[in-house]
């Protein structure tokens, strides 16, 4: 890799429409400057980027080469397709879409199963009944492995699933599935239920950086300019900015508002004239305001934060700590 910052993101589908909203919203432009045919990019108005898009799947191939420095795909996938994953890659930031599970789910009709345990005890009846072990339809063949390992599961064996897992029951190919599930509506038509400890992983969309590769100055830096914008956009989501002024507001009062509604202030207590900027998180907006009033302030004005930039980093720290200093 050059100094060049490659970051890989997916080419199509849903996980494309909310990751293209992601950087948007962080104030980070995707742009095709050939056209929107192209599957090379850049981001408008910050140099050294260039944007590689792809399969939610090549993503994560990419990532475990070193070939490209960041990259979006869904966790799941990741976990899935990169052995001990946390040793070579670093997930810097859930996302908040993509979300899904992936998970165990049995027929309805085996209506005392409802846990691992009890899976394990219908598997050892099934191999003596029918002298052979039950089947487990997935795509998740390594995720599955690890789950029913730790679970003391052993009388099963895998069928790897290329088409629609959840029909495998009912089309006689396995006796239960593992999949990924958003809402469970499409196991249910199909007969299935999730047991109650069955859920192997709750995956989302995720930003993670790949260890290996060349990690320079250069490439730091431009990775260092995209993450802060992510990180004050996402602090500024989590608060309102809450503002007002009265003659009574005090370290007593403040120190209350702390305590009660978590509020920040980001530039300290109120000023000699009573001035007060607190950051407060929207669910206590009101009740902040009401604490304030009934201690003499006449109005409170709230409004919505763009960007919260921060002298620390934590996106970039969580990139440090996991690659190391530079080589």
């Amino acid at each position: 890799m050059s100094a060049t910052l490659v970051v890989a993101v997916p080419a199509k589908g849903r996980l494309q429409a909310n990751m293209e909203a992601f950087f948007a919203r962080v104030g980070l432009e995707l742009v095709k400057p050939r056209g929107v045919r192209d599957y090379r990019g850049t981001i408008a108005n910050l140099p050294g980027v260039e944007v590689a898009y792809l399969s939610a799947a090549e993503v994560v191939d990419l990532l475990a080469q070193g070939a490209v420095h960041l990259g979006i795909t869904g966790e799941d996938l990741v976990r899935e397709k990169i052995p001990d994953a946390d040793r070579r890659v670093v997930f810097v930031d859930a996302l908040g879409f993509g979300h899904a599970n992936v998970a165990v789910a049995v027929p309805q009709a085996w209506i005392d199963v409802h846990s691992m345990a009890d899976l394990d005890d219908v598997a050892i009846a099934f191999r003596l009944k029918h002298e052979r072990k039950m089947r487990v339809a997935t795509k998740y063949v390594n995720l599955t492995r690890d789950f029913f390992s730790s679970h003391g599961v052993t009388d099963y064996r895998i069928v790897e699933s290329s088409g629609a897992t959840e029909a495998a029951p009912a089309a006689g190919t396995a006796e239960l599935i593992v999949d990924i599930t958003t809402t469970g509506a499409t196991l249910a038509a199909n007969g299935l239920k999730v047991i109650d400890d069955g859920v192997i992983l709750r995956s989302q969309a995720n930003l993670i950086a790949a260890r290996v590769g060349n990690w320079g100055a250069a490439a730091r830096a431009t990775a260092r300019s995209v993450l802060d914008r992510i990180a004050a956009q996402t602090h500024a989501r989590a608060f309102r900015e809450v503002r007002t002024r009265f003659a009574r507001c005090d370290d007593a009062l403040i120190a209350e508002a702390k305590q009660r509604f978590g509020v920040e202030t980001p530039f300290g207590g109120p000023t000699s004239s009573g001035m007060l900027t607190l950051h407060c998180p929207p669910t206590h907006v009101h009740a902040l305001a009401t604490l304030l009033r009934d201690n003499g302030a006449e109005n409170v004005v709230v409004a919505d934060l763009g960007y919260v930039f921060s002298r620390a980093d934590p996106l970039y720290a969580k990139l440090e700590a996991g690659l190391g200093p530079p080589s």
